[in-house]
This record gives C-alpha cells, structure tokens and sequence, in this order.
C-alpha cells in the first residue's frame, strides 16, 4: 500500500462515508469509491463492510489501521521536519484560535504581518474545536488550554484573571447585585459549557441559584457581546471587558482560575520561518495585556 491509497483508507475509516472522505480529501465521491475497490483488489481482502450506516472496517480492515497509522505518523514526522529546515519567508502558514483571540489579537497580527512579509499567507481557522497540530491540521494554535503532548511546545502568552461585568444600560436599568444575594432579582449571561453537569454553577464564586439565566452562548465572544447589549450580568477576563467599555462588579472578586493564553506549535516547526514571524507578531499583539 502506497501513501497516496494510505491516505484514502484513512480518510474513509474516519468519515465513515465516501462522501465525507471525498470532501477531506478534495476530490469527488466516485474517485475514493474506485480507490478504496482497488485497494481492496490489489489486497485481496475486504476491508470495509458497506452498511445502510457508511463504511465499518472488518477484521482485516482493523489490522490494516494500525499499520497504516504508523506510515501517517512517518509520513508527518518527515514532513515537519523537512519543513523546519526551511528559511523562505514565504508560503501558508496555518493558524487554529477561538473566534474572541481572531478578531482581537491574531487578525490586527497578521494584519502587520503582511506589511512586512507579504508572501507569507496565513489560514485563520476560528472554532471550538481543538484541531491537531501532530497531524498537520494546523501549524500554530492560540488557546486557553495547555496541551499535554511532550512533541508540542507550549508558551503561555498571557494571563488575565475574569471578573464580573454588565453594560452600564444594564445598571442603570437594574442596578448592581448585591453580594450573597445567589444574583437573586438579576438576569445572567453565561458560557454554555459551564450549564452541561455543572449542577453548583457560580460567576466569580457567587451561586446563581436565585439569578435568572437570560441566555447561554457557546463562545467567549458571544459572551462578551451579549452582556454589551444589556442581557445581563456576567464573567469576562477583566482586560477584555475593561476594553469593551463594561462596568465591572465587585471588583474584588474574581473567578478562582484566571484565564490563560497559550501559544503551542510543534517542536519540529518552531523554527521554520515563516511559523517564526507569525508567532513573533502574535506574541507582540499580546504584550502588555497582563501576564
């Protein structure tokens, strides 16, 4: 089995259909539907069972994975380090954040990024989803959480402890909660996550059990918003909600853990050039905004 038919099979096993595989691999359905029935010809062996379901790998097909896996890994392994060697300033360099760290910090980076390199073209990905630096699915990524992957070089860029907020419409209107009241008479803005088997909920060690949550967003940045727009009360890093213009309550609480940046890459690309110059200017947007 060559690469080329190694990336096929994998792509199938983890889609589960041809269609799924054909988008990750940027062909059309029909070519991996003919590249997996040669396979399996060149083989001699079934390697998927086709069910109402997608595809499900047979016995042989499971034995196939694992060596397969391992010429992904070589395949990567070589790739990175091959592409560590490289001086060019010039080339695509990809970059994995939440969709707060983008519009804030990493798209002012690129934009001074580009006045001084031009060639190099950076492919932003904005989402939840933690995407695989280990597998090339991105070259760089910008999170709040630390990787424990001993191949990833992890560099936490900043550290701003959260704190809790409201518009100044939202004080106005309701005024400010009273400490150890459980935000009783108070709507509440909070980060989706937190709701799912989070049966002690609090913002910034106060309970929520008299507040009334006005609405739930799955993103830091659809947090921010919504408190700006007068929803309600809520937790933001403090160096953000101070930049939005929020009003800040109880200023001598915050949440217990502070919310952490971390810059991570892969050892093997940490000193290719142009992964060197977008880290440079991604460190720099953070400077200065609380360590």
């Amino acid at each position: 089995m060559n690469w080329d038919d190694a990336r096929v099979f994998l792509a199938v096993c983890r889609e589960s259909t041809l269609r799924g595989a054909a988008r990750v691999l940027g062909v059309d359905q029909a070519t991996v539907g003919r590249r997996i029935t040669a396979l399996e010809k060149s083989l001699s062996a079934t390697l998927f069972l086709r069910t109402s379901e997608g595809y499900a790998l047979t016995a042989v097909g499971e034995a196939a994975l694992k060596a397969v896996e391992k010429m992904e890994h070589s395949a990567l392994e070589l790739e990175r380090r091959i592409q560590g060697l490289d001086e060019r300033l010039s080339g695509t360099v990809r970059v994995s954040t939440t969709d707060t760290l983008a519009i804030d910090f990493l798209i002012p980076a690129i934009a001074r990024l580009h006045r001084q390199h031009p060639d190099v073209r950076v492919q932003l990905d904005a989402t939840t989803q933690i995407l695989s630096l280990a597998k090339r699915e991105a070259d760089i990524a910008v999170r709040n959480t630390r990787p424990d992957n001993p191949d990833l070089i992890a560099r936490r860029i900043a550290r701003w402890p959260v704190g809790l907020f409201a518009s100044q419409a939202y004080v106005d209107a309701h005024g400010v909660p009273e400490p150890g009241s459980a935000f009783a008479g108070h709507d509440l803005v909070v980060y989706q996550p937190y709701l799912q088997g989070n049966k002690d909920l609090t913002l910034v060690s106060e309970p929520v059990a008299r507040g009334r949550i006005a609405a739930s967003l799955s993103s830091s940045l659809l947090v921010r918003r919504s408190i700006a727009a007068g929803i309600g009360v809520g937790e933001v890093p403090v160096y953000l909600g101070e930049r939005d213009g929020l009003v800040r309550l109880w200023p001598e609480r915050t949440r217990p853990l502070p919310y952490d940046i971390w810059l991570v890459t892969h050892a093997d690309l940490r000193h290719t050039a142009r992964v060197r110059a977008v880290i440079d200017e991604i460190v720099a947007g953070f400077a200065g905004t609380g360590e």
